[in-house]
């Protein structure tokens, strides 16, 4: 049975641009699925047609139960979306605009107010909550929208690049504030570029790239398909590289590699922290003397530089944004 968020086959192209190329989502009822990509990757164009604000040119998508391309009103009111610029409207105060959502989800204005209290507490913004969103700083604003995703506690979350523009503490918050959201039973579709959001709050990742669905599963799933652990030794002069390679060579499961510039040599492992004090031993006992060792084992980002070559934090050359065309 699909789950709270369903997709099979989305394509969506921009002229000669294919932003979705055959996605298929599947996101269980109650659980995170982080959707992990660089700008262009096509996350938001994704998030856009689940959302019914994009209508695709083939495929099916299915959100609360209720299929977006026939009935997208039925959708609308069963999610909360969060995107990537804050969506407020600058001449109301904080109080106002969390007011008026509630109103418009056709809630009592008894009701509309106290919701809106309680969330401006939630997000750290009650002291500013009467004033202007324009005399808001870049954070606050994208505080008070994602407050505002959240008036109807939506049984279906959708987060595009939530955090993007927070500072590490505002970060942090929001992140409990997913947790608690998931706890209570919602389901979330995170679109980011954080690896270590990623790794922190997703049940599930889709790493997405050039409109497809390039691997998915959990945060250790993806990271067992680099080779697990490893082995890094720094020593402490280049003349003790060679003594140190064959110590790696007999006890380490691959090749050892070495770049000679920095002393340091790595090489793939298994046996934890007790083959780590054996490296320890024999290095010791041949007269290698070591500035830094170290069990490393792989993080988000070597699976994605893995499976694509490239790193997923990228930089934009300021033209393309973030996915207005992908």
């Amino acid at each position: 049975m699909p789950g709270a968020i369903y997709a099979e086959g989305l394509v969506k192209t921009f002229g000669d641009v294919r932003a979705l190329d055959g996605v298929d989502l599947d996101v269980p009822e109650g659980t995170v699925l982080g959707l992990l990509g660089p700008n262009g990757a096509g996350k938001t164009t994704a998030v856009r047609v689940l959302t019914t604000l994009l209508r695709p040119d083939s495929g099916t998508a299915v959100v609360a139960g209720i299929d977006v391309l026939k009935h997208p009103n039925e959708v609308r009111r069963s999610i909360g979306l969060s995107g990537q610029f804050a969506a407020v409207d600058e001449y109301l105060t904080g109080r106002e605009n969390l007011q008026m959502v509630g109103q418009l989800y056709q809630m009592s204005g008894r009701d509309a107010k106290a919701r809106a209290g309680q969330l401006l507490e939630r997000f750290n913004l009650a002291d500013a909550a009467d004033r202007t969103a324009k005399t808001y700083s870049g954070g606050m604003r994208r505080r008070l929208d994602l407050a505002a995703a959240l008036v109807v506690s939506p049984p279906v979350m959708f987060m595009d690049e939530p955090t993007t523009g927070l500072d590490p503490r505002n970060r942090q918050q929001l992140w409990e504030v997913i947790q608690e959201l998931v706890a209570s039973g919602t389901t979330l579709l995170l679109t980011t570029q954080y690896l270590e959001e990623a790794d922190h709050l997703a049940d599930d990742i889709c790493v997405i790239d050039h409109g497809k669905v390039i691997a998915r599963g959990t945060s250790d799933q993806l990271k067992a398909r680099t080779g697990g652990e490893r082995v890094e030794v720094v020593v402490h002069r280049r003349e003790e590289i060679e003594r140190a390679r064959e110590v790696l060579t007999v006890l380490g499961e691959g090749e050892v590699s070495v770049a000679a510039h920095s002393r340091k040599l790595t090489v793939p492992v298994s046996g934890g922290a007790k083959l780590l004090a054996e490296v320890i031993r024999d290095l010791d006992a041949r007269g290698v003397e070591i500035d830094d060792i170290g069990l490393r084992r792989p993080t988000l980002d070597d699976v994605f530089m893995s499976l694509t070559g490239h790193a997923a934090e990228l930089e934009t050359n300021g033209e393309t944004d973030k996915e207005t065309v992908a």
